[in-house]
């Protein structure tokens, strides 16, 4: 009974698993802000392409 008291204490106590979930939801966050920003820039040049080809028209 010792032992699985041990057990459960060691597992309760251990971290490492909680850095392993913060560095992915920190890589997650920075993975959605390039989407969206890429999104912004792509629609920006988009518009931009668009109004130089129609003033060659």
């Amino acid at each position: 009974m010792r032992l699985i008291a041990k057990l459960t204490s060691d597992f309760l106590r251990d971290e490492s698993g909680a850095t392993a979930i913060e560095y992915a939801l920190i890589a997650g966050t920075i993975s959605i802000v390039i989407v969206v920003a890429v999104t912004g820039i792509g629609t920006s040049l988009n518009d931009r392409f668009t109004a130089v080809r129609n003033a060659f028209k």
